[in-house]
């Protein structure tokens, strides 16, 4: 992405403002090794070994999870971005003209907040591979000193690439493509020498309700991307391909997805513990020899490291939008400080790391959801986005609606919310109705979430968009669409 910003490699300045036609020089092939870096987490291994664990699937109906989940989630995440190629802004600016300047700050602040989990569970498991690291390599045995240390220089990393913007985080994403590549042939060759074929070939097969259920459980992890997409297809110009943008989301996250949960679905039949490990990166380089636990860890570190950059980077336009007015690396720092404080206190007092993350993960998805559904509903109708109605927080934004809020989107939000809420089931917590039905048995509340939050939206009456006299549409066609001072600190 070379031309995105106004100097190769330096830091990113803009902020959430909508980029000119004159500086959206990117191309959509760039985007493919951004969805493969979202998706290098060593907890897609621990997946998969629930997957024969505790949902009893057979090596085919792991591979049918793997092959289906990706598909679903960022398939998603693809049309969504579509958005950032018309709006030229990210997610959470351009939602601004679906709920309004003040509306917007309802599902603004809950996918933030479920970002602060997120990105906790990336840096905690970040510092569990740095642990592991020095364990094998020097004796180093874990600590409550050495964690906190290793969580803080991991979150440090972090900060520093997201800070950096965009230029940064693709280039890392593309070398650790290459080098997730690498580490794949060398666990896959591992795996077909030393796994015992005949027994996880004659693996009794689960059922039909447990496939769907882990194709819901794999593909929330996707659903949380779908907010940022356009974060990263903003710097696209309007003729890129639709059909691209979709196809280098499914096709950068199953080149992961894939690979991954079929390893720990074979890791799973000898070793069923890995399903359930308090610490699943430590006990990985237990039972992998070490000469290839070494590169595997590192891999894992380096993936952790990526997703939370790229969430962190999306973070800092969300917290703009709520009103944090300073510049965009600024308000990375916040997220970065939430995490450090919620991971030490995660690493330090959670008993049941992977349990506490599928908890999280089901409730992250029905947050997110609630957006998606009205969202990609608008998207049906909207084709283009005025930036200076996006910038402008006052009464005269043609976002403005009714006392800021659009009615419809609010409504269909948080009602959509609500319903995804009553059909979840996780440790943490149990919806009335996620017992005894379809949604709630296969665990398909975010589903649920979407298609409510969606058909609401698109039956109940839209505001009317009223421009001020003497406006236009103002869509970033290379004239500045931000009013001064607006730049990188847009806010309410």
């Amino acid at each position: 992405m070379s031309k995105t910003v106004e100097t190769e490699g330096a830091l990113e300045t803009r902020g959430i403002e909508q980029v000119p036609d004159h500086e959206r020089t990117a191309r959509t092939r760039e985007l493919f090794p951004t969805w493969v870096g979202a998706n290098i987490s060593v907890l897609l291994l621990t997946m998969g070994a629930s997957l024969v664990v505790a949902y009893h699937l057979n090596i085919w109906q792991a591979l049918v999870v793997a092959v289906a989940a990706p598909v679903v989630s960022y398939g998603l995440v693809g049309l969504i971005g579509i958005a950032g190629k018309r709006g030229g802004a990210p997610g959470m600016a351009l939602s601004r003209a679906v709920f309004g300047q003040r509306g917007n700050l309802l599902p603004g602040s809950l996918i933030w907040v479920a970002r602060w989990g997120w990105e906790t569970i990336n840096a905690v498991t970040g510092a569990y591979a740095m642990l592991t690291i020095l364990d094998i390599l020097f004796g180093l045995k874990a600590n409550s000193v050495l964690d906190m240390v290793t969580l803080l220089v991991f979150v440090v990393a972090t900060f520093a690439i997201s800070g950096l913007g965009i230029n940064a985080v693709q280039r890392c994403n593309t070398y650790a493509t290459y080098l997730f590549g690498a580490f794949s042939v060398l666990v896959l060759g591992y795996l077909v020498a030393n796994t015992d074929w005949t027994k996880v070939l004659h693996h009794g097969a689960g059922s039909t309700a447990a496939v769907i259920t882990g194709i819901g459980m794999i593909a929330a992890g996707g659903v949380s991307w779908i907010p940022s997409a356009p974060d990263f297809t903003r710097y696209l110009p309007r003729t890129a391909s639709s059909k691209a943008i979709v196809g280098t989301a499914v096709g950068g996250a199953g080149v992961v997805v894939l690979p991954m949960v079929l390893m720990g679905a074979v890791m799973a039949v000898g070793t069923p513990d890995l399903a359930s490990a308090s610490d699943p990166v430590s006990f990985l380089g237990e039972i992998l020899p070490t000469w290839i636990a070494v590169p595997y860890l590192f891999i894992a570190l380096i993936g952790m490291l990526l997703i939370n950059s790229m969430s962190m980077y999306s973070a800092g336009f969300t917290a703009q939008t709520l009103g944090f007015k300073v510049p965009r690396h600024w308000a990375v720092s916040v997220n970065a400080v939430i995490s450090l404080a919620f991971g030490g206190v995660l690493m330090l007092a959670a008993t049941s790391f992977m349990g506490s993350f599928i908890a999280f993960l089901s409730l992250l998805a029905v947050a997110f959801s609630a957006w998606v559904g009205v969202f990609g509903a608008d998207m049906l109708r909207r084709t283009e986005y005025d930036g200076r109605a996006m910038a402008d927080t006052t009464r005269t934004s043609a976002y403005w609606y009714r006392g800021g809020f659009s009615p419809a989107a609010v409504a269909a939000w948080a009602l959509g919310l609500v319903s995804g809420l009553l059909f979840t089931t996780s440790d943490w917590f149990t919806g009335p109705l996620a017992i005894n039905n379809v949604i709630g048995e296969y665990g398909l509340g975010w589903v649920a979430t979407i298609v409510v939050s969606g058909v609401l939206y698109l039956v109940l009456p839209k505001p009317v968009v009223v421009r001020p006299a003497g406006s236009a549409e103002r869509d970033g066609r290379d004239e500045p669409a931000e009013p001064a001072g607006e730049r990188e600190t847009a806010g309410v």
